[in-house]
């Protein structure tokens, strides 16, 4: 797994839900799904406790957009509720390369649409204590998937 290299920031603070017993780590599984690039797009945040205890299940329906857009929303939305929780280190989990080593540095961000993503992601990630962002195989990502296409079937979001 890749530590970020925006390891340092401003902490939240607090506890809530299946947090550990210092109610500061999170696991994040990120997905984006679009059926057709671009085409109806969704994403799924599956959060978990660092023991597997199912934090929440969040999804939410963009309408158009492309798969990369859907990843980066994931991303975005998980960022968003782990702050708002008080999580103070997090691991992401994300089957999409791409968002993965733009965020590492690895590649660089091009598209326009990208631009503007990878920056609010950034910015987001220097509030935590630690992030580590993994890149995981699609079949290590079946929650956020299926939160991913029950966003799609049903055009809707569910985002606490």
């Amino acid at each position: 797994m890749q530590s970020h290299p925006l390891l340092r920031g401003a902490s939240a603070h607090g506890q809530r839900g299946a947090l550990n017993a210092t109610g500061e780590d999170l696991h994040l599984h990120i997905d984006g799904a679009s059926r057709g690039n671009p085409g109806e797009a969704g994403f799924g945040v599956h959060v978990t406790s660092p023991a597997g205890e199912e934090v929440a299940s969040l999804y939410g329906y963009l309408g158009r957009a492309s798969n990369n857009v859907a990843e980066y929303q994931a991303l975005l939305h998980g960022l968003r509720y782990a702050l708002a929780r008080g999580a103070r280190r997090l691991r992401v989990f994300s089957d999409s390369e791409l968002v993965v080593r733009q965020m590492a540095g690895q590649y660089r961000v091009k598209h326009p649409d990208m631009l503007s993503l990878h920056r609010q992601a950034r910015e987001l990630l220097g509030r935590f204590e630690r992030v580590d962002i993994a890149h995981v195989r699609r079949e290590q990502n079946k929650d956020a998937d299926r939160l991913a296409n029950q966003a799609l079937d049903e055009k809707a979001s569910k985002l606490d």
